[in-house]
């Protein structure tokens, strides 16, 4: 199966786009409506759309806002951000939205399985924050703050008999960082399941991506090695080629 490559875009409650170091520091990027049709131009395997303050302040998906960028958007879209109850996901479904990425409410394993009833195992997503990393002792956190010492693998086991079809792993520590994914955690964790898991946190060039993919996970996610270039973080939003994807894919197989 061809590897992914999927940059993520995180918005706030103004809808911007923004991007943070270590879940804290945001730096503005641009306008999302902009990059969208960058990427779309890009032939972007597919998109994450990231509301980081709906769930932190209590708010639900921003309808219009979604509904208007999906139009945009010329490639597979998922969206996480407030997410509660179904009904939002047929909402954001009907707006255009074909994953549903699922973060502390993940935990709600009742949703979960409505998810993939309503909308399929490959629709329902969850989100797994990890804090940790060299000799410390990785642990899931929530929006950066640790929720119990849960091993991440353990976490995405439970979440994987839940019904969940896809696992994003994140790395709260590398996020924004730009000097490469948690390899040995990808490793831990990757082999382990049987659904696709998709590495986020730490990318900044395309030889990070690789070495995700390498390390076993299905697809690399980023949004500092989209938006980013170079030491100063100038804006340019870039993605790899197709022929650079097909050369990629072919050194994995």
């Amino acid at each position: 199966m061809r590897k992914r490559i999927i940059p993520v875009l995180l918005v706030d409650h103004h809808r911007r786009l923004v991007k943070t170091i270590g879940f804290g520091p945001r730096t503005y990027v641009g306008d999302p409506f902009n990059v969208i049709r960058l990427f779309n131009e890009k032939e972007v395997d597919e998109i994450c759309v990231l509301d980081i303050d709906a769930s932190a302040q209590g708010g639900r998906p921003d309808l219009g806002f979604l509904r208007e960028l999906a139009s945009e958007c010329f490639m597979p879209m998922a969206y996480g951000g407030g997410i509660t109850a179904a009904q939002q996901c047929e909402e954001l479904n009907r707006a255009g939205i074909e994953k549903f990425v699922l973060g502390r409410s993940a935990s709600n394993t009742a949703l979960v399985q409505d998810l993939a009833r309503t909308f399929g195992s490959q629709a329902t997503v969850a989100c797994v924050d990890v804090k940790g990393s060299g000799d410390a002792p990785r642990r899931v956190v929530q929006t950066g703050h640790y929720s119990g010492a849960i091993d991440p693998l353990d976490c995405c086991r439970r979440l994987e008999d839940a019904g969940v079809g896809e696992i994003i792993l994140q790395s709260v520590d590398r996020d924004g960082a730009r000097t490469g994914y948690d390899l040995d955690l990808i490793r831990a964790v990757a082999p382990n399941l049987s659904v696709p898991m998709v590495a986020l946190g730490g990318a900044g060039e395309a030889m990070h991506l690789a070495q995700a993919l390498r390390a076993g996970a299905s697809a690399a996610a980023s949004g500092s090695a989209f938006v980013f270039i170079g030491r100063l973080r100038a804006v340019l939003v870039n993605y790899p080629s197709m022929l650079q994807m097909d050369s990629l894919n072919a050194s994995l197989s």
